[in-house]
């Protein structure tokens, strides 16, 4: 399972934002017309509202429209417009129906759109969006709270999605795509809720449609059949790879490890660990799981080098009492006069502030000194140092010899590179770190 680009996913949602604008503007002008007509048995077949208001009202069924209405040819053009063209005469009829039970209801391509905005809010799985029931949601001042089903897993989570405007109107409709998934939900069962009423249907489905079984109107789910790369052609919108729309769940996934930076305990939050390694962990997710575990490394390492301790030789110790020497090297008047004669010195090399060591609390004496003080970024070796310095290398050279060279490594490896580069740089660079 691969993911979409982020630029195709941009893509897609905005489609899929688009065409909900559209829909809602059909919707709203169908049923603003159905509420002005009348029977179209007394006010003719001409008249679009009144068609309209034979629907929605179940007046007249499919069948008693199509018969009624005048032949194609003599159709006015304010209602041929519902019809693509190209339709022959004799089916015009017939898709000229379906057209106005369009104007009222949402269909299954209205759907897609839903789907895709309501998955893209929440990162959750197709099945697991379209099978959602008004008992599912919970809508609360701030949010909504959604129990979502695994059929395959035959778990229910629920899960609370914020909303980044509380106080907003239900009905704003901003140009840019609004994932708020309490808002997606909330207007879906206010669409759906007239053709559930009408055929009892309860709880009322997030995602239902009304479907022309001739010659009635009938209430039906979401249909699967009713495929996205479909959706995707209609629209004239292509992505790169094969159009799945699972891969907008997997995209969710990949901004969700990149937010968590790898954390696997943090991204599986919707299924088990062993899921995600078996789904998910590949691709993008895994490189970027490789990168976080080497780019952490690499940042320990690179600090640990670059914190190791100041080495002064016999010229810098000298100007330790010139001007504006002691800010150079991050010290106080105070401290240098204490280094210079020798009140800092703990064995090894001379330290600024045992009590603030890095290897142990703030307060507390420093529990490693002496033998770690060549990697600590607290320590000045002077060039008076240098005895202790060639003592304690010595002591690393028995190391060396009675321990294994992996874990003489690991142990004491940088104190090594550290004190063979102090014991070189103690007298031909005047300072180093």
């Amino acid at each position: 399972m691969d993911e979409f680009s982020r630029t195709d996913r941009k893509k897609i949602v905005q489609a899929a934002w688009t065409a909900r604008l559209e829909i809602e503007r059909r919707l709203a002008r169908g049923w603003e017309l159905a509420v002005r007509g009348r029977d179209p048995r007394v006010c003719g077949w001409t008249d679009e509202a009144s068609l309209l208001w034979a629907i929605a009202n179940d007046a007249l069924n499919c069948t008693q429209i199509s018969k009624a209405l005048p032949s194609w040819r003599d159709m006015p053009p304010s209602l041929q417009h519902l019809v693509p063209t190209g339709i022959n005469s004799v089916a015009a009829k017939a898709v000229f129906v379906r057209a106005l039970v369009r104007q009222l209801f949402l269909h299954n391509s209205d759907l897609q759109a839903y789907r895709i905005l309501l998955m893209a809010a929440t990162g959750r799985a197709p099945e697991e969006v379209t099978a959602l029931t008004e008992d599912d949601i919970e809508f609360g001042s701030s949010g909504v709270t959604i129990d979502f089903s695994k059929g395959r897993a035959r778990a229910r989570m629920r899960q609370a999605f914020s909303s980044p405007e509380p106080n907003a109107p239900a009905l704003l409709h901003p140009a840019r795509p609004r994932l708020d998934a309490g808002e997606i939900c909330r207007r879906l069962l206010e669409l759906n809720r007239p053709l559930a009423e009408r055929f009892d249907v309860s709880p009322v489905p997030l995602f239902l449609r009304a479907s022309v079984f001739w010659p009635q109107v009938n209430a039906a789910r979401f249909d699967r059949t009713s495929t996205f790369a479909g959706w995707l052609r209609e629209r004239q919108l292509s992505v790169d790879g094969r159009p799945d729309i699972r891969w907008l769940r997997k995209s969710s996934k990949v901004e969700k490890a990149i937010a968590f930076k790898g954390r696997v305990s943090d991204i599986a939050d919707d299924h088990s660990a062993q899921t995600f390694h078996r789904h998910y962990a590949h691709g993008t997710t895994l490189k970027l799981i490789a990168g976080c575990v080497i780019t952490t490394a690499q940042t320990r390492w690179f600090d640990e080098a670059l914190a190791g301790p100041v080495v002064l030789g016999e010229e810098a110790e000298q100007s330790l009492g010139q001007p504006g020497s002691a800010p150079a090297l991050g010290l106080s008047q105070e401290e240098v006069d204490s280094l210079r004669t020798g009140e800092l010195d703990v064995g090894v090399c001379s330290c600024r502030d045992p009590f603030a060591s890095p290897y142990g609390r703030v307060g507390q004496l420093c529990p490693v000194a002496p033998t770690r003080c060549v990697e600590c970024r607290n320590a000045f070796v002077l060039p008076s140092n240098l005895p202790q310095l060639l003592l304690f290398s010595d002591h690393l050279e028995r190391l060396q010899l009675r321990l294994s060279p992996q874990l003489f490594h690991a142990l004491w490896g940088q104190s090594r590179v550290n004190v063979t580069e102090a014991i070189k740089v103690r007298i031909h660079r005047p300072a180093s770190r």
